[in-house]
């Protein structure tokens, strides 16, 4: 058993987490909306969408998704398209985000579902994820199947502990803005941008 390899993995993990990127800009967004719970639940969305392409890896499928170029093409563009579907149902909705509101603008269970959703199309985490896994291998004993969901695991609480840190912190940010119309104006259109920015990040 190599333990520095997992170590490593933890610090390189956490680095990944930390640096900017769509999926914290994401939570951030949804945190100070409509609240850290809510920026939790997306958390959890996008951790359990990390489920599956850790069994993508694991039994090889996402080899395949490298070598089929019209496979990772059709995932890409269905990626892009339901984040620009999502802009679009931002854009329509003429009512400007609110603070003195306090109902959400979507339950929970939706934004676990949309994190979750937004990371699975997203093929860019399934070929980083077999570029990234196979170098932090740590055993001649376990099968490759079981370091695979070990490192999974280890990625995905990692990942959680720096998210849900950023939803809480970003969260409070939350308690100052109500009440204040243009800031909510601000932040549904940033909810745009970065839906919009997200989709065009998986294209190219």
């Amino acid at each position: 058993m190599n333990y520095d390899n997992l170590i490593s993995f933890v610090i390189a993990t956490l680095l990944l987490a930390i640096s900017p990127g769509p999926d914290n800009i994401y939570v951030l967004v949804q945190s100070v909306t409509n609240g850290k719970k809510f920026g939790i639940a997306a958390v959890i969305g996008l951790i359990f969408g990390c489920l599956v392409h850790t069994t993508l890896v694991a039994f090889g499928i996402s080899a395949v998704i490298k070598q089929n170029y019209t496979l990772f093409f059709t995932i890409k563009f269905f990626g892009a398209l339901y984040l620009m579907y999502l802009a679009y149902k931002v854009a329509k909705n003429k009512t400007e985000i609110n603070f003195m509101k306090t109902v959400p603008k979507k339950t929970m269970f939706k934004l676990i579902k949309q994190g979750f959703v937004m990371n699975v199309l997203n093929p860019k985490v399934t070929l980083f994820f077999l570029a990234f896994f196979p170098s932090f291998l740590f055993s001649d004993t376990l099968s490759t199947l079981s370091q695979f969901y070990i490192l999974g695991s280890l990625f995905m609480l990692t990942s959680f502990s720096v998210f849900a840190t950023i939803a809480i912190v970003s969260g409070r940010i939350f308690k100052h803005l109500k009440g204040n119309t243009t800031a909510g104006l601000v932040l549904k259109y940033l909810q745009i941008i970065v839906f919009v920015g997200i989709a065009i990040f998986i294209l190219i």
